[in-house]
């Protein structure tokens, strides 16, 4: 099983939103690692302390905010994020992470006077633009690099980037209420025409 297989696994256990809904088919190999997989939903993430998760409740809700629909706090995504971080990043990956909260826990106060999830929110959205910008010439932002695993060296807002999208976009809330996925159509239509406020199915960003 490769890590893009296992991701979605993680996300099926930590949502609780069966494949077929999140638009994904399973392997064998996939199948029997759920099978035998724990609790990880009732598990309490033992990862991050009080104030990084803060941060990263405030960084994943500027990437996907509230508006109409729910945002990314509302799906559970950093709950998401810091059991990624604890069990499925590797050491290269866990450490970058590690990098970037100690950043802004201790770089963005000294800079800015506040802590970041203190900041007005156009300051906050400044720092993660500037973070972005700094990574710009990662491979993380190939054109077209989307059908891929995940990139271990991509720097900190890549990671943040990512694993909020893929939380919120396989959380129930982002399926049902974002994508609004209907999983048993009954019939293949392969024109059905979209209205300017509807969303394709889950399985075009997997």
């Amino acid at each position: 099983m490769n890590r893009r297989e296992l991701l979605q696994c993680v996300a099926i256990l930590v949502s609780g939103v069966s494949a077929s809904r999140l638009g994904f088919a399973l392997s064998d190999e996939q199948w029997t690692f759920l099978a035998n997989a724990p609790d990880y939903i009732a598990r309490k993430p033992d990862y991050l302390t009080p104030s990084q998760r803060e941060i990263i409740a405030v960084m994943a809700e500027i990437i996907i905010p509230e508006t109409d629909t729910p945002g990314a706090i509302a799906a559970g995504v950093p709950r998401y994020i810091e059991l990624m971080a604890a069990d499925w990043l590797n050491t290269e990956e866990r450490e970058i992470f590690a990098s970037g909260l100690a950043y802004m826990e201790t770089a963005i106060p000294q800079q800015y006077g506040l802590p970041f999830v203190q900041l007005r929110p156009p300051q906050q959205l400044q720092i993660l633009e500037s973070m972005e910008a700094q990574a710009s010439d990662s491979s993380w932002y190939k054109l077209g690099n989307v059908q891929r695993d995940f990139v271990s060296d991509a720097p900190f807002i890549c990671q943040i980037k990512e694993l909020t999208i893929w939380g919120f976009f396989t959380s129930e809330v982002g399926v049902t209420q974002v994508l609004q996925y209907d999983p048993m159509p009954m019939h293949f239509d392969g024109d059905t025409p979209l209205g300017p406020n509807d969303s394709s199915s889950p399985e075009f960003l997997i």
